[in-house]
């Protein structure tokens, strides 16, 4: 019963409630500290982020913010049905990330926990385990219960687990950085410039009192939440002379990263050399967004003045930002809390038309899918809205015949959604649509139909003091066979020359290590067991000139295969060429006893024969 009581003590002692408490003493660890987006939402693109990580050698801390009120809605909804209640891409993106992170020594922040924080981690932990990592995962989430170990649901609150969820501060995720030293941060719903202000918190030293920085580290942390439309995505214009760049400009965008001095200085800035546009006008067009009153922008560490804000140009690739302050009064005593409610379940279908009076026949069935819908369901119409994409969707001439030619329309798809309140209604709109094929007007395709429970967000206004949030932390197990530990300690990043790059990071999979001041140990293999080649041989072309490359060559004897590398390769040739003597190196090959390894010979930098 002791024992029992210790470890829910202990439990409990990582949970706290969101009134504001000074730091004990806050240290700076930087004097500057680089930040980066690898993404706005959670449609966002892992590959961008990756390119983000490899052409921004600065950076301290990328993070992936994934979560919105439609997302977190529809995890809600999976969760319930026995699906994730996190991201279910946590694991595509941390494998595509991961290894070049953990080089570079940037700490990952992610809101991909969503409904499910603790439920994340384990698919980030088996993953570094299957590739061999060593990594320490902290998680960061709302706590259904308070310090006293008693539950804080309330009349005004309908609990964790049943689906609620506080936007909250910067404060849990600065704990985990703090306490922890993660690799990686999982959160619940955190605001989303919080999770970008937490690690400029804890690097700077800033204390929660630290208005005038805090009030700049939220200018920075808003403009890195829209990601590449910082940067000139969702703003090209084909035909603007304002908005107008070329669409490789726009292929190759660059995500946004930040670069924050103790002083609260800011500057917001793109890959060098990157396509896009980070302007002037970019940075305003986000500074608007989703913040109400400029004057007062709330979020649940600060409450900051946007009005006096200024953008300078210092280059293509960066702005320099200032004005920001803090509000008055400074902080929210309230906190934005989301419950998912059912609103009953959504149906929905969609057909083309095209050719001659195209539209016309788009019409017909409509009324057609009306009239079924009245005998099935008498008056049950006005729950069914209609529009036909390209002619009346945006509702912009909707209703105006004359607005709009007829005869200008080649090419009509017909859209039709109904919110109803149970679920046979949707189920029968959706037969009674997919019945056009048959019963319709003539040269209609490509139907499209669905249904689903409508969930929406409910919202209350919490006092602080009454919502709680926890802490705890992970790490990966490694096979001893396969252990590669990567001995990370937070600290300055290396420089180029001083990386060690473990392989193809766009993968996922780590390579073997070629730094031959340290050979590889062997491992045997199991006699007559077969082993996936990528395991124990994996290669690319190098980033630095395309002039390293290594294989299995298949030997012959006892000696069996042998690892060469050699340094050109023969573009007019489809295999690799045969190896000059003076190229070949063996770096480690075995005889039958495969705890005998023969030395290795020569560099590959300085090849001689052997």
């Amino acid at each position: 019963m002791i024992g029992r009581s210790f470890r829910e003590a202990a439990a409990l002692k990582e949970v706290q409630n969101c009134a504001v408490k000074l730091r004990s003493n806050p240290q700076r660890h930087r004097n500057k500290v680089y930040v980066g987006c690898g993404a706005g939402f959670g449609g966002d693109r892992p590959k961008a982020a990756l390119k983000l990580l490899e052409r921004v050698e600065e950076l301290n801390y990328i993070v992936l913010e994934c979560l919105a009120e439609r997302t977190l809605a529809d995890r809600y909804r999976v969760m319930v049905s026995g699906g994730k209640g996190f991201d279910p891409r946590v694991k595509e993106w941390l494998s595509m990330l991961l290894p070049l992170a953990l080089d570079r020594e940037v700490c990952i922040i992610t809101n991909m926990g969503a409904i499910d924080p603790p439920g994340a981690p384990k698919e980030i932990l088996d993953l570094a385990s299957d590739l061999g990592l060593e990594i320490t995962v902290a998680i960061a989430y709302e706590s259904p219960i308070s310090h006293s170990g008693s539950s804080v649901l309330s009349n005004e609150s309908i609990g964790v687990g049943q689906g609620r969820s506080t936007y909250l501060g910067a404060a849990p995720i600065v704990y985990c950085l703090e306490t922890y030293k993660p690799h990686v941060v999982v959160t619940s719903r955190v605001a989303d410039a919080a999770l970008f202000l937490a690690p400029m918190i804890y690097e700077l030293g800033c204390n929660w009192n630290d208005f005038e920085e805090l009030a700049q580290g939220t200018l920075a942390s808003h403009l890195l939440e829209c990601g590449c439309q910082l940067t000139g995505g969702y703003f090209t214009h084909p035909g603007d002379a304002y908005r107008d760049f070329s669409f490789e400009q726009l292929l190759d965008l660059s995500l946004p990263y930040a670069e924050v001095s103790y002083k609260g200085e800011v500057c917001v800035g793109k890959a060098n050399g990157s396509g896009g546009l980070l302007s002037y006008s970019t940075c305003a067009e986000q500074l608007l967004y989703e913040v109400g009153d400029p004057a007062n922008y709330i979020t649940p560490d600060l409450v900051v003045d946007f009005s006096d804000v200024q953008f300078h140009q210092i280059s293509k690739d960066k702005v320099h930002c200032k004005g920001a302050k803090p509000s008055n009064p400074c902080r929210p005593e309230k906190l934005l809390q989301l419950f998912p409610t059912e609103s009953g379940w959504k149906g929905w279908g969609e057909i083309s038309y095209g050719g001659q009076e195209c539209l016309r026949r788009a019409q017909a069935a409509e009324y057609l899918v009306r009239s079924w819908m009245d005998e099935r369901y008498p008056g049950i119409n006005e729950k069914i809205v209609a529009y036909i994409m390209g002619y009346d969707s945006l509702k912009a001439i909707g209703g105006n015949k004359h607005s709009f030619s007829a005869k200008e329309v080649i090419d009509a798809r017909l859209r039709m959604d109904g919110l109803f309140d149970q679920v046979d209604h949707a189920d029968g709109f959706v037969q009674e649509f997919i019945a056009l094929y048959t019963n319709g007007p003539a040269g209609g395709g490509g139907i499209s139909t669905g249904q689903k429970k409508e969930v929406i967000l409910q919202k209350l206004l919490i006092d602080r003091e009454n919502i709680f949030w926890q802490v705890n932390v992970k790490n990966s197990i490694i096979p001893s066979s396969m252990n590669r530990s990567t001995n990370i300690k937070k600290g300055p990043v290396r420089t180029p020359q001083e990386k060690k790059y473990a392989g193809s990071y766009a993968t996922g999979i780590q390579h073997l290590n070629t730094n031959l001041d340290e050979p590889p140990s062997p491992v045997s293999a199991p006699s007559r067991s077969e082993i996936a080649l990528y395991r124990v041989a994996h290669g690319r072309p190098g980033d630095k000139g395309n002039d390293l490359f290594f294989f299995f060559e298949q030997g012959s004897g006892p000696e069996g295969p042998r690892l060469l590398i050699f340094h050109q390769w023969d573009y007019k040739l489809q295999r690799a060429p045969k190896v000059k003597e003076n190229y070949k190196q063996d770096l480690c090959f075995y005889t039958k006893d495969p705890r005998e390894k023969r030395k290795k010979q020569s560099s590959p930098w300085s090849p001689s024969p052997p």
